[in-house]
């Protein structure tokens, strides 16, 4: 049978159409069944939580007890200037413990007796009298034995916080020898003048306040701390309020 040039363009208009979207729903059906790729599958399943998350440090301050720096007070460039606003939290790992509240506690200041040392790990950080033991003038140290080696995080130190002052030589030191003769770590100091022979330190000397000065020890290992100090810009004894140290049992 002979078709003519027209029938088959009319034939064509009306097919055409119809195969296409045929195609089209068949390409469809076989893209929804295919097994997605990798990189796909990756977006889509939610990340599980690491398990060295950190968490903010949470600590308990006392009252402040001045505000301002006073205008009459000296001071060189070496100090870091007071702040008006907050101290940021420190993020740590979780579940870190206060290991000072059972540590032992000795001084290089022998008149300081261990009734008159507990207090720096009893709780009290208010800035009353009541609330501060002193030690002798010069370099003086007190020292820290926490039972066992532990992993250390935080630590912080209240000299005196009842009036702004800057506290001199301040220097605090790890180690596993309670001599400390050897594996000896500095993880603060800001001895400029080397008053305790321990190197010339590079940190900034502080004012004291209410917040206490936090110092952070990324993790490192050690049974016993000494924190070393040489009066202040009042006074030429050695004074301390409380001392916290958070960490967790060395791994």
């Amino acid at each position: 049978m002979k078709i003519s040039p027209y029938s088959l363009r009319r034939w064509l208009a009306l097919t055409l159409p119809f195969c296409f979207g045929l195609a089209l729903l068949i390409s469809c059906s076989q893209a929804a069944d295919a097994p997605k790729d990798k990189k796909d599958e990756t977006k889509s399943v939610p990340s599980a939580p690491a398990s060295g998350d950190l968490v903010p440090l949470v600590l308990k301050l006392p009252p402040p007890a001045f505000k301002g720096t006073p205008k009459d007070l000296q001071l060189s460039s070496f100090v870091e200037p007071m702040s008006d606003k907050p101290r940021p939290p420190m993020m740590v790992p979780p579940g870190l413990k206060n290991l000072a509240k059972d540590a032992k506690l000795t001084s290089s200041d022998k008149n300081a007796t261990a009734s008159v040392l507990e207090k720096i790990t009893d709780g009290d950080k208010e800035a009353s009298d009541q609330s501060i033991i002193f030690l002798r003038k010069g370099s003086q140290w007190v020292q820290m034995d926490l039972g066992a080696p532990a992993e250390l995080f935080a630590i912080l130190i209240w000299h005196a916080h009842n009036t702004a002052k800057v506290y001199h030589g301040v220097v605090v030191q790890l180690s596993d020898d309670p001599d400390f003769l050897k594996d000896v770590r500095t993880i603060f100091n800001n001895d400029q003048l080397n008053a305790s022979g321990l190197g010339v330190g590079t940190d900034r000397e502080y004012f004291e306040t209410f917040e206490g000065k936090l110092i952070d020890a990324k993790g490192a290992k050690a049974r016993y701390i000494r924190f070393y100090c040489k009066g202040s810009t009042e006074s030429a004894l050695n004074e301390y309020t409380e001392i916290e140290v958070y960490g967790r049992p060395a791994q």
